[in-house]
């Protein structure tokens, strides 16, 4: 019978899974968040360089009120709406990434738990989490929602 005090079902080691894979299977979902915190900072990218494009509107008003034509037309016609890279604005490179890198990566990582580990996640975590916390302390609870010795 597992520990009560253990982690839950779906963070334990199922049998057959060795020390190696759990390892490798931790490292896979290491370098998959690597990649989540990577897109986020796509997001930044796009959602700054729009902002700083919506911006541009309020600059060649700006210009124009200042008697500034010439720089006005040249900031309208040569900087505002203008690709990041040919043929692209964020957004479309945020679809690329996402088709063409990060959802084969999120697919692969997810088929690897299911296949590898009958699909518990994050194995090397909980069992990190096993070695390193004091049993019987309140605050060291294996799981959510699991009173303390005291509770």
């Amino acid at each position: 019978m597992a520990d009560p005090q253990g982690p839950d079902r779906g963070h334990r080691r199922p049998p057959g899974v060795g020390d190696d894979t759990v390892e490798a299977l931790g490292s896979l979902s290491k370098a998959l968040e690597t990649i989540e915190r990577a897109r986020g900072h796509l997001y930044s990218f796009h959602q700054l360089t729009g902002t700083a494009d919506l911006e541009l509107d309020r600059t060649v008003e700006l210009l124009r009120g200042a008697g500034h034509e010439a720089w006005a037309a040249r900031v309208e016609t040569e900087i505002l709406g203008r690709n990041v890279i040919p043929g692209h604005w964020t957004f479309q490179i945020v679809e690329a990434y996402d088709e063409t890198y990060y959802d084969v990566f999120r697919r692969l990582e997810h088929e690897a738990v299911r296949e590898l580990a009958d699909g518990r996640a994050h194995l090397y975590e909980a069992e990190m989490k096993e070695a390193r916390r004091t049993r019987g302390h309140p605050d060291h609870t294996a799981r959510p929602g699991t009173p303390g010795p005291t509770g």
